[in-house]
């Protein structure tokens, strides 16, 4: 039979309650006390029930992680895997379990963002993956469910964020293509709804301006972030500017896109069109040639994520802006 909080009571010499209180953190309870219930806790080999815990304390020690068309672009996984490990890990050493959830536009149309996820006894949530325009970005905000958003910089009373200084890491990306003397450099961008495509592309500019080279819209193309939206932008951009010598991509996944377009179009890689992708994906450095890419801390960004969710929630620490820096991983492509 397994041990309960009566065996421990009774070995202990004290009162069912005196070891619920020991185990919570009461005051009520002195030091000698709490020192020899939890020794004979530990002697049994007794376990508190989460469950029991979570009705005296009124917390569930669950959160939700929180992803807007998770399902919907199954080539994203090459970034989101670490990010997801990162949480997942730390929120588990923090002694908390996660629940992944996914959303679209359309359903959170039909539910709010704080029944969402009341309704699942949160005590707490991650959110990534969310477009500008998704009705829950401003609801985040709002809510005074504890909250932190991956690549959204949401920042209000219950709401934190982490993510990379995506203008600095494109400014990196398209100075190394400067630095190689290239000057008509074209851009593929995701959609204008992200963040990020609005913070990559103005690295974009300002390191072209930095060089007094003007900004020319011919050379700048929107797609998706996956595969098959970078190999469509590519061929639009090189029927477009034909003369393009070097492609930025705001993704890596949309640079393996636009390789496989250029090579099939007969254009040597890095000899003709020099190529630098962002995020630093593992499949980018098996590729022919490999792939220059801007890294970004995506383990990390997890992490950070759990972190502050926790510090928020035990601690009652004040939300913020987690910037992670980028970094040059310099390969064959460019």
């Amino acid at each position: 039979m397994p041990v309960t909080i009566r065996d421990v009571a009774r070995a202990a010499g004290v009162s069912i309650t005196t070891v619920s209180h020991a185990f919570n953190g009461y005051e009520d309870v002195g030091d000698e006390t709490k020192k020899r219930v939890l020794q004979v806790a530990k002697d049994l080999n007794y376990r508190p029930s989460r469950v029991a815990r979570s009705l005296v304390l009124q917390q569930t020690q669950s959160v939700g992680l929180l992803i807007s068309d998770f399902n919907a672009n199954p080539g994203s996984n090459h970034f989101l895997f670490d990010v997801l490990a990162g949480i997942h890990n730390r929120l588990a050493e923090l002694g908390y379990d996660v629940t992944l959830l996914s959303t679209t536009t359309a359903r959170q149309q039909l539910i709010s963002y704080i029944d969402f996820c009341t309704e699942r006894r949160l005590e707490g949530v991650i959110v990534m993956g969310m477009r500008m325009d998704d009705p829950y970005m401003q609801e985040v905000a709002d809510a005074s469910l504890v909250s932190v958003g991956i690549d959204l910089p949401i920042l209000s009373r219950h709401c934190g964020y982490v993510m990379t200084d995506n203008v600095g890491g494109a400014k990196q990306g398209v100075k190394h293509l400067l630095s190689k003397n290239h000057r008509r450099i074209g851009f593929v961008n995701g959609h204008l709804h992200a963040v990020v495509s609005i913070d990559r592309l103005r690295g974009y500019e300002d390191a072209l301006q930095d060089e007094g080279i003007a900004v020319d819209p011919e050379l700048i193309v929107h797609s998706d972030f996956l595969v098959e939206g970078g190999e469509k932008a590519t061929a639009a951009l090189l029927e477009r500017r034909p003369d393009v010598t070097a492609i930025f991509y705001a993704s890596d996944l949309m640079a393996l896109g636009g390789m496989r377009h250029l090579q099939k179009a007969g254009r040597r890689i890095p000899e003709d069109v020099a190529v630098v992708g962002y995020d630093n994906v593992d499949v980018g450095q098996w590729v022919v040639p490999a792939l220059t890419t801007v890294g970004q801390k995506r383990y990390e960004m997890g992490t950070s994520a759990a972190e502050m969710l926790v510090g928020m929630l035990q601690r009652k620490e004040e939300p913020r802006a987690c910037v992670l820096q980028a970094e040059m991983v310099i390969r064959q492509s460019s």
